[in-house]
């Protein structure tokens, strides 16, 4: 006993057996009457770049119906009496590993080693590869050789994008500045305390720092080891004042000015207030630091608590 199949599969079923296994293939958009004519004649009466329909994307079909095919013709004074099922759809191919690693290497600096992992599969529209150096994610140690993920695109048609991505090892040589003696937290780091050493490591977006200039003049947040490498998150900037010290004030009320010293209760940088005493009074009152050793306070602007 033969069994029914439900209307809306029944349909589908129709319906596939009905497109051509062949489809014409489609690389740009919209599909234009130049390629309904590769297939109808009658549609080369009008200009090949007509636009009939939105081209497929990947992966997907666009099938013009014999009845679709006869009423567009009608829409454009064309005589159609009938034609078959039309397909067209977008050519794929396999990912190439030899223009993925070009288009890498085009974004990283020269002396990066690029070595590609693992590829996305999926066959991708035809196209240029394109990875950008934004899109390069980084290890949790620089240092070390893991894989990465690099998320990257197919440019094809009318600047649409197909996503590809990468797993990747990237090193490169590198400076890396390290202790050439034992430094103290909370002292000034100077030239004769550093040295530069070089290194393979992930060429993007470290903490590491890569000059002496860097360093020198900054003040260690923490003791740093001899061999140690130095990064940016072990330093800090002086205090261009530190509490205790005598600071020389400037007040300034319209165009009267008035100088005084006196003394730091707070540390601060230039641009940050801090608290100040006055020796004469012992009042506090506070101020902008405006260099080292200097505070600045401007009677017609309210200071920050």
């Amino acid at each position: 006993m033969s069994r029914l199949l439900p209307p809306l599969l029944l349909s589908v079923a129709i319906a596939a057996r009905a497109v051509p296994n062949g489809c014409i293939p489609v690389e740009h958009d919209p599909i234009t009457a130049g390629d309904l004519a590769l297939a109808v004649p009658a549609f080369g009466k009008l200009a090949p770049d007509t636009p009939i329909a939105a081209a497929p994307g990947p992966g997907v079909r666009r099938v013009f119906r014999s009845l679709e095919l006869v009423s567009l013709a009608r829409n454009h004074s064309l005589q159609l009496d009938a034609a078959d099922d039309l397909c067209f759809k977008l050519p794929l191919e396999k990912l190439d590993r030899g223009r993925v690693l070009e288009a890498m290497k085009a974004a990283l600096p020269p002396q990066a080693r690029i070595e590609i992992v693992e590829t996305s599969l999926y066959p991708v529209p035809r196209g240029l590869v394109e990875f950008r150096r934004e899109d390069l994610g980084a290890p949790a140690l620089p240092d070390s050789a893991v894989p990465v993920t690099w998320r990257g695109n197919i440019v094809y048609g009318a600047h649409r994008q197909f996503a590809i991505w990468a797993h990747v090892v990237v090193m490169a040589p590198r400076p890396r500045v390290v202790a050439a003696e034992p430094i103290r937290q909370d002292s000034l780091i100077t030239a004769d305390q550093l040295r530069v050493e070089s290194k393979q490591a992930f060429p993007l977006g470290s903490d590491s720092v890569l000059a002496v200039e860097q360093v020198v003049g900054r003040i260690a947040i923490r003791p740093i080891e001899a061999g140690q490498e130095i990064r940016f998150a072990d330093l800090d900037r002086p205090k261009d004042v530190k509490r205790g010290d005598t600071v020389a004030v400037e007040v300034r009320s319209g165009a009267a000015r008035l100088a005084f010293t006196g003394k730091s209760e707070s540390d601060g940088r230039i641009g940050e207030t801090i608290k100040i005493r006055n020796p004469r009074s012992n009042k506090i009152f506070q101020a902008r630091v405006d260099g080292p050793g200097k505070a600045l306070l401007d009677t017609g602007v309210t200071q920050g608590n």
